[in-house]
């Protein structure tokens, strides 16, 4: 996947969730010898835990960041010469594999409609729900 601002979000949640439960087995550990440290412990679990759910919640948002749509340019050739035509393609992965969908010709889209276009299609076809 390639870098996205959630999916970034999501890496600092879950280092962050990580050592918060760290941090939870070694008060565990001290509370044999402190009681205190028991309850610690139990509110650096549950401080991990809803890290770790808002991280997952993240994954959805960070794959439909991953989208890459840009200009693909057709030349075609006639008795009277040779002219160019511009449409808007984007990808994504799906399994192991790239799928490329054409959007529509540049002259009646814009970049924006054409992304809207694309993240709507990739929120149907991976079945991610829209953050």
């Amino acid at each position: 996947m390639h870098k996205t601002s959630a999916g970034e979000k999501r890496k600092a949640l879950k280092a962050e969730a990580l050592e918060l439960d760290r941090d939870a087995k070694a008060a565990m550990r001290a509370s044999r010898t402190l009681p205190e440290a028991r309850k610690k412990a139990r509110t650096l679990e549950g401080q991990a835990d809803s890290l770790m759910a808002e991280a997952e919640t993240l994954k959805g948002a960070a794959r439909l960041e991953d989208l890459h749509v840009w200009q693909m340019q057709k030349v075609k050739t006639t008795k009277k010469g040779s002219k160019i035509y511009g449409y808007w393609m984007a990808s994504w992965r799906e399994g192991g594999k790239t799928r490329n969908i054409h959007l529509g010709s540049c002259m009646k889209t814009d970049a924006e409609a054409a992304m809207q276009k694309a993240r709507k299609m990739k929120t149907e076809a991976l079945g991610i729900s829209e953050i």
